[in-house]
């Protein structure tokens, strides 16, 4: 069971969410004075989801195109935006500030919490 005060530990977390596999939002926990909301959370996650099937088709082109293996799956990835970054795994994500990021750490706690990886 996915418990996203687990993900709210990480160093400067604004949010944590759960997104089905179209992109719709399932659950989030949002921190004191974050400046995101829900709706913006549920736009994220359409937008990890978007993203997540175009690395995937870029991959699996990569791979039947070239030599070159072990670029699919895509579990996840992190989006830098100007002050926070959207990282995700699965279908879980954490958005923490930029200035606080441990992103290997952050990819850590979302396998934990049971992210694809």
């Amino acid at each position: 069971m996915t418990d996203l005060n687990k993900l709210m530990v990480l160093k400067g977390a604004q949010a944590a969410f759960l997104m089905n596999d179209r992109g719709e939002l399932q659950q989030h926990v949002l921190a004191d004075g974050s400046p995101l909301d829900e709706t913006a959370l549920d736009l994220l996650a359409h937008m990890c989801v978007a993203n997540n099937a175009i690395a995937t088709m870029q991959a699996r082109g990569w791979e039947a195109n070239s030599d070159n293996k072990g670029f699919y799956p895509i579990n996840g990835f992190t989006m830098i935006g100007m002050d926070w970054s959207a990282i995700t795994d699965g279908n879980l994500g954490v958005v923490v500030s930029n200035k606080d990021a441990d992103y290997e750490a952050a990819y850590q706690a979302l396998a934990q919490q049971g992210g694809a990886g």
